[in-house]
């Protein structure tokens, strides 16, 4: 167990995730949080980060930095999605190692499980087939991080974990137009559909793919769960067990939105993976399951929307 007052670094905590850890850990009562902006340390210059664990000695560690993005972004960036989320993992993984760290969780995707991999799918299936190639580069990368992390643990003895979340959306996402998620470029386009008085919006591909989705302060709350409660070399899948069509989870958007035009889709754009369930069996089984329905959450990241300054560069 993580004592109240050890020190813990949150790698990335102006992120998504990373803010969401941070919040969890302040409601826990954890009181000697260390955090560094991209400005102060950047990950991907080894000798930064070197210094850093060298003058700081964490005592634990959640990495949740990472460059990430939707299908544009993964499709038009693959080097850079794969060389900087390598460098920085990799950094950080190995600097922690060298200055002691007595724990460390790195954060991870879905992503990382083939494409078509059994449903839902369990932690076991990692590397049975080929990945989905709209973002492979980014998981090989993912793959890279949590793999040093098991081999550092049964060369050296270490306790280092990782878990892998489904789709996340909340406070602090992405609402970038071109370099968002699929939830938070929905709610972006029907909220812009509502104010301009559109008659339709056009969304990718033709709705079928289903999807889950997991609320980051849900995720949050299972990796300090997990920094408390679980050691072992097998990753640990982050998800609800429930899944929906982009069809239905459009609809749903709009209806949160307030958006009532008419919905069509451009069946020339790709879908992505067909369906993408995690078997999250092993987070249930350690004593574990998710707090927020979807809609409940839709109307949390809606609010967090419409009150992001400068909304519209993000």
């Amino acid at each position: 167990m993580m004592e109240k007052s050890a020190k813990i670094y949150v790698a990335g905590h102006r992120g998504m995730v990373g803010s969401a850890i941070v919040r969890e850990l302040q409601r826990q009562g954890y009181t000697n949080i260390i955090t560094r902006t991209h400005k102060e340390l950047d990950l991907t210059r080894q000798e930064a980060v070197e210094r850093f664990f060298a003058e700081e000695k964490p005592e634990y560690v959640f990495l949740a930095a990472a460059k990430v993005g939707g299908i544009i972004a993964n499709q038009s960036a693959l080097a850079d999605f794969m060389y900087e989320n390598m460098i920085l993992e990799m950094n950080v993984i190995h600097s922690a190692w060298c200055n002691g760290c007595r724990k460390l969780e790195f954060l991870g995707s879905s992503c990382i499980y083939p494409r078509m991999a059994p449903q839902p799918m369990p932690e076991s299936c990692l590397l049975t087939s080929e990945l989905e190639k709209t973002n492979e580069a980014y998981a090989l990368a993912k793959i890279s991080g949590l793999k040093y992390c098991e081999f550092l643990n049964r060369q050296y003895g270490t306790d280092y974990i990782s878990v892998m979340p489904t789709n996340l959306y909340g406070p602090n996402d992405n609402y970038h137009p071109e370099h968002s998620h699929v939830l938070p470029a929905l709610i972006r386009r029907f909220h812009e559909a509502k104010e301009a008085g559109l008659k339709e919006v056009t969304c990718w591909g033709d709705g079928s793919p289903l999807r889950e989705f997991l609320y980051v302060d849900d995720l949050a709350n299972l990796c300090v769960f997990l920094m408390n409660n679980y050691s072992g070399n097998e990753t640990v899948n982050a998800g609800t067990g429930k899944e929906l069509t982009i069809k239905a989870l459009t609809e749903l958007v709009a209806k949160v939105v307030g958006y009532e035009g008419e919905i069509l889709w451009d069946t020339t754009r790709p879908n992505g993976t067909p369906r993408k369930l995690l078997d999250v069996s092993k987070a249930t089984a350690l004593g574990w399951t998710y707090k927020t329905e979807l809609e409940d959450g839709i109307r949390f990241a809606y609010e967090d929307f419409l009150n992001t300054p400068m909304r519209a560069e993000r």
